[in-house]
């Protein structure tokens, strides 16, 4: 097999597994998305639940950082918490 017919034949698989993945993203993007449905409808706040979610992924030197950041500049433009 020549140099170029192998190149093809990786970059075709390589653009199939990313097809692949994209389609399983879509899935769970649509599975998440139910999800977050679900807790609507059970009545919670799903803008509160996306937040959590968010800082759940965090760590703690992460989220301590940005919770100070957010102090100052909410002190800076007279908005304390």
């Amino acid at each position: 097999m020549s140099k170029t017919n192998f190149a093809k034949d990786q970059l075709k698989s390589l653009v199939e597994r990313i097809e692949r993945l994209e389609e399983e993203k879509a899935a769970l993007s649509a599975d998440i998305k139910e999800v977050y449905a679900e807790a609507k409808g059970h009545g919670f706040d799903v803008k509160i639940l996306r937040k959590v979610v968010r800082i759940r992924k965090m760590d703690a030197a992460e989220r301590s950082s940005e919770e100070e950041m957010l102090d100052l500049y909410l002190s800076a433009v007279g908005s304390g918490r």
